[in-house]
């Protein structure tokens, strides 16, 4: 029903049938009609769904809702309906937001003074935007004029309130569970999902706990493509599948779910047209932020954050996959579920060496992995704050046991997250970097891994902090601390275990379109030495079952450069073995409308080029449609919409480039510049082109090798 048969509802003079409900809104046009709005927050009319910068919002009917997260959580207002008569037992409606009473509300009012109140569920970071049904008993209030108002004076956090599809009833809508109880006699519990479908929300139940919580899109019919449980550690007991808040959905939603010992829908697994071919995505569902990088025993551990249910973010858990050449990847089970304490947000991992923990019980050294445990953010942790957990594995990182004692740190304040965990040789400690809130970070120490001890704070940078030394032009006798935030931007300074000294200001190091949350590996050996890392390429891919990807691991280092010392990064030469076939020019004089690559084309590739700087205004490389050129007179490399300022080396530029399907990763003079660039390569342009504008070029070298994929085919 649109607003204006609302209208007629609303009127003080309408009679409802007996028995029948009365619709007071349910915010389907395009404006509030009679209602009446005051401030900013309530917008210019009903909101279609989810807006700018907020986490998902579902649970609500039709298309429209209010929705005061307008312009975000800061602005205020009113938003008050015309009067209408009392003439249901109960007043229903679907409400989300937050939990601040009389602050961020809906209210019954009565001859002007309120009668009836509810909040959302949310007063913390975490929780969840999804609405759900309340509703008020109003039976001795029956006969009598009222109006409904929904308060939004709430500033900051959670200050927003969510509501539709408001009604009087004989009925009390309340959420209403479906159960399915199954036999764990097969390996995979298989979902069926369809992107965009109404999501639910699912527990998963073994001798009376939940194992699994999770929202999901299930499809009824026709999915897009299936996602699964590994049920192996609880087989031969029944599970009982609970479908919350499930009114109004189709009943026979838990019956598309099947048992099954194979994974569903993996026929074309890697074979997907958007499918990256040498970056790392997991086999389905939405994957960011790399977690918990460490070497153990010839094995790279690569944990990200992981989606395992769905094409969009949320769920947070840890997939988990594993390289012994960092260029071939096997993906493991998910590492960390969900629990009483929240989802699992970014962290790090480390070996521990010494058994410091005590938590060592076999000949395998325990891996150690350190997370938040975003309270709120699954219902199992509803009303709890962020807080930071450890689980450990004394089997190569197979399974994990999480630390009865969790958490290791309380909530210090706001969305303090993402810890980083290193040894610190000098102090024999193990030393956390945490994200405070803001730009904000905390230093802390301990001994055991356990117990942690704040030693000092440093306003710098937003989320994921990274912390290692490097030496500086490979002089061992120079060495300086990198620290850097989620951006990749980072600070060089000194660190004597408990406080960093910064000695520069914030150093730009991404130039490109597409890098955050990236992480180093920890405990690789001596005898290697490298410093390797790896991040999260923010590419969305429509219509696949999988979302995002990593970039491709590059080895960091320090070098004097004429701005100072720089981070530099350049792809870890085990990229060389994806080689399949190579063409190699050398010194060539290269004329405006020349193209040495005419003859080549492909999907994947691996170009190194190095001109010499001359007459012409431009040049550079044309890969697949993608233009990269250097301007001359500008001394500027530019991709898109994207530019880097780069000055010549000895007279030359020299551009390295990777070419995959949903990305282009870019480095300059030997990885001064980094530049991954994000977004899916057109399929019918296999194309390359090699250029120059206003003038010849000299090619000094150009070598183009063809990469095969890391996946079986």
């Amino acid at each position: 029903m649109n607003i204006c048969a609302v209208v007629v509802l609303l009127s003080v003079a309408t009679v409802g049938v007996a028995g029948e409900d009365i619709l007071i809104a349910d915010f389907e046009g395009e404006d509030y009609g009679q209602w009446v709005a005051t401030g900013e927050a309530f917008g210019p009319g009903p909101v279609r769904g989810t807006l700018a910068n907020q986490m998902e919002v579902s649970g609500y009917l039709g298309r429209g809702l209010v929705n005061t997260y307008y312009k975000g959580d800061d602005t205020t207002g009113t938003l008050t309906s015309p009067g209408f008569r009392i003439q249901r037992r109960y007043i229903n409606f679907l409400i989300g937001g937050g939990m601040y009473p009389g602050q961020a509300c809906i209210n019954l009012m009565v001859a002007d003074q309120v009668v009836r109140t509810a909040t959302g569920p949310n007063d913390r970071p975490g929780g969840s935007e999804r609405l759900s049904w309340s509703h008020w008993d109003v039976s001795e209030l029956m006969g009598e004029e009222a109006r409904i108002q929904i308060v939004d004076e709430r500033t900051g956090g959670w200050g927003h309130i969510s509501v539709d599809h408001i009604f009087q009833s004989d009925r009390k809508i309340e959420p209403v569970d479906l159960t399915r109880e199954i036999l764990l006699d097969k390996r995979y519990i298989n979902l069926p999902v369809r992107t965009g479908a109404p999501k639910v929300y699912l527990d998963v139940v073994v001798d009376g706990r939940i194992v699994r919580d999770f929202d999901v899109e299930l499809a009824v019919s026709d999915p897009q493509f299936w996602v699964f449980l590994d049920m192996a550690q609880f087989a031969g007991r029944t599970a009982t599948l609970k479908l919350h808040d499930s009114f109004g959905m189709d009943p026979n939603l838990l019956k598309v779910i099947t048992l099954d010992d194979r994974i569903r829908g993996l026929e074309g697994l890697y074979r997907e047209k958007h499918r990256p071919q040498f970056h790392f995505t997991s086999r389905r569902g939405w994957n960011n932020d790399s977690n918990g990088m460490v070497f153990y025993k010839d094995e790279y551990h690569l944990f990200y954050q992981h989606n395992p249910y769905g094409w969009a973010w949320g769920n947070m858990t840890w997939g988990h996959a594993v390289s012994r050449d960092l260029v071939h990847w096997e993906e493991l089970g998910d590492a960390l579920h969900p629990d009483h304490l929240g989802t699992i947000y970014s962290g790090s991992a480390v070996i521990d060496w010494n058994n410091t923990s005590g938590f060592q019980t076999g000949d395998e050294k325990p891996l150690v992995c350190f997370y938040t445990s975003a309270g709120g953010e699954n219902r199992a942790s509803r009303g709890q704050p962020y807080t930071q957990s450890i689980a450990y594995s004394n089997d190569r990182g197979r399974t994990f046991t999480k630390y009865p004692g969790n958490p290791v740190i309380g909530h210090i304040n706001g969305g303090n997250r993402d810890p980083k965990v290193l040894w610190h040789e000098p102090t024999l400690r193990w030393v956390m970097v945490l994200y405070l809130d803001g730009h904000e970070m905390g230093f802390f120490t301990s001994k055991d891994l356990k117990q942690w001890e704040m030693t000092s704070r440093l306003k710098c940078f937003h989320e994921c902090p990274e912390l290692f030394e490097l030496p500086v032009d490979g002089n061992e006798a120079s060495r300086l601390w990198v620290l850097y935030g989620g951006s990749g931007d980072y600070l060089l300074g000194d660190f004597d275990g408990r406080q960093f000294t910064p000695r520069t200001q914030a150093i730009k190091f991404s130039y490109g379109n597409c890098f955050y949350a990236s992480q180093t590996f920890s405990d690789i050996p001596e005898s290697d030495g490298r410093r390797i890392q790896i991040g999260w390429a923010r590419v969305d891919t429509p219509g696949m079952p999988f979302n995002q990807s990593m970039t491709f691991p590059v080895e960091l280092t320090l070098r004097t450069t004429e701005q100072g010392v720089r981070m530099f990064a350049e792809p870890v030469g085990e990229l060389r073995t994806l080689h399949v076939s190579g063409n190699t020019w050398k010194d060539v004089a290269l004329r405006p409308g020349q193209n040495l690559l005419d003859k080549i084309e492909g999907e994947l590739f691996h170009i190194v080029a190095e001109f010499a700087v001359g007459a012409a205004g431009q040049f550079g490389v044309v890969v697949r449609g993608t233009t990269i050129t250097y301007d001359t007179q500008k001394r500027q490399l530019q991709c898109r919409d994207k530019t880097a300022d780069l000055a010549p080396v000895d007279g030359c530029i020299r551009l390295e480039i990777l070419v995959d399907r949903t990305i282009i990763e870019i480095f300059a003079n030997d990885g001064r510049i980094y530049m991954p660039m994000g977004g899916i390569l057109p399929e019918d342009n296999r194309s390359l082109e090699v250029f120059t504008k206003s003038g010849e070029t000299v090619v000094r070298s150009l070598v183009v090798n063809e990469l095969e994929s890391i996946w079986p085919q």
